[in-house]
């Protein structure tokens, strides 16, 4: 008997902030590589994406600035550095047209969620383009207009 592998995956951090900050053209799947008591940490959901963003030098793609708390069974000899710089898994071809969109469009790279899938840590991270003051204006208006139509729609 074949066993069947299910598609699911739990969501450990979410970066909400990104998707009123950025307009988000694509978005890609990744993985990430750890240390042990930085995977600890995040099966317990300390990890904060907020501030975080990822670059491109030499060929590889860095996570930078993306916090994930020590883990606080471990003594601090064998504890992770809570902001170090971690290497983001995709394939060459992937990383060479971002780069060349990167650069010759001003994009920038944020990342969006961070779950697990069969096991393994993911992120999400997307292109994406900075939104000036009035898009954001936009963006609360257009969310206040539907939390509008759905009270009105309750009423009744």
């Amino acid at each position: 008997m074949s066993e069947k592998k299910t598609d699911s995956y739990k969501i450990i951090s979410d970066n909400r902030q990104a998707r009123f900050l950025y307009e988000i053209l694509e978005t890609y799947q990744v993985g990430i590589e750890l240390q042990g008591t930085e995977v600890k940490s995040i099966r317990e959901g300390k990890v904060n994406l907020r501030d975080g963003y990822a670059l491109i030098r030499n060929g590889e793609i860095w996570l930078i600035n993306t916090h994930i708390s020590p883990w606080g069974k471990a003594g601090s000899y064998f504890n992770h550095d809570p902001l170090r710089t971690r290497k983001l898994l995709m394939h060459k071809q992937e990383i060479r047209k971002l780069l060349g969109k990167v650069e010759q469009q001003g994009l920038t790279l944020v990342p969006l969620k961070m779950y697990f899938k069969s096991g393994w840590v993911k992120l999400d991270i997307a292109l994406g383009r900075g939104k000036k003051l009035h898009d954001k204006r936009e963006s609360i208006k257009e969310r206040d207009d539907k939390r509008d139509m759905q009270r009105a729609m309750k009423q009744f």
